[in-house]
């Protein structure tokens, strides 16, 4: 059976690389500057101020496609100590300990960690130039 939609994989994906680093960076935003629906600005130099500056500056990374990879890696990993430390000591059930937002990231960005960037993306952009440099000049 032909995949549905499967001719658009590679825009499709990196129509969800860049909501989800925008989603992610709100997050960030919310905590670093109380904006976006964020009460007051958390202590830079706290758990939530890391978790803050991950979500903002890792999100923008994902969303624009730059270290990609990287960035995913590490808000996959935040994302997982997040729902372990947050979370799962209300239960282990992610729909009932409200921890659902926090498994779907960890699992969104392990899978873009392995993936890259894609097309649209700073990274493509780069290596896109590097090659037609090379091939000018050969």
């Amino acid at each position: 059976m032909e995949r549905f939609l499967g001719n658009y994989s590679p825009h499709l994906y990196a129509i969800l690389r860049i909501v989800a680093g925008l989603m992610f960076a709100i997050h960030g935003a919310q905590k670093l500057f109380g904006i976006l629906g964020g009460d007051q600005p958390v202590e830079l130099i706290s758990l939530m101020g890391l978790a803050g500056i991950i979500e903002f500056v890792g999100g923008i990374l994902i969303a624009i496609g730059l270290f990609t990879s990287i960035a995913a890696f590490i808000a996959s990993g935040q994302m997982a100590a997040a729902f372990f430390m947050a979370h799962f000591p209300q239960g282990w059930n992610p729909v009932t300990n409200q921890g659902e937002t926090a498994v779907l990231y960890c699992f969104l960005f392990l899978y873009m960690a392995a993936r890259g960037s894609g097309i649209w993306s700073v990274n493509a952009a780069r290596h896109s130039g590097a090659t037609t440099h090379a091939a000018v000049h050969r």
